[in-house]
């Protein structure tokens, strides 16, 4: 089987069907720079997409920084309410209406 393939090649070459050094250069170049261009095509997909996902994660950092900065508003808001709240006990005919408020805030769904 050996000796039948190197037969078929040399016949080949004999019949002078041969690949010049010069036209095999041209295929490999033709080759090289047709993965180039999809190599840079690629290149360029990502950075574009790298791009995009550096614009989300400002996006998304800018949208938690005022979300932290509501919650510290709110925070507030309900500091002071809780310090009234504390106070009713001490005003005069207030500690019922304190004690049926807190029941209702505790105890009710």
């Amino acid at each position: 089987m050996r000796n039948n393939r190197v037969a078929l090649f040399d016949v080949i070459e004999e019949g002078g069907i041969r690949t010049s050094s010069s036209y095999s250069h041209e295929i490999d170049e033709h080759e090289n720079e047709r993965a180039m261009e999809g190599l840079q095509d690629r290149v360029n997909l990502f950075k574009r997409l790298s791009g995009d996902i550096h614009e989300e994660v400002n996006s998304h950092n800018r949208m938690l920084d005022q979300m932290g900065n509501d919650m510290d508003a709110s925070r507030g808001i309900l500091s002071g309410t809780m310090d009234k709240f504390k106070m009713l006990p001490f005003l005069p005919d207030m500690s019922m209406m304190c004690a049926d408020t807190w029941y209702i805030n505790c105890f009710m769904p």
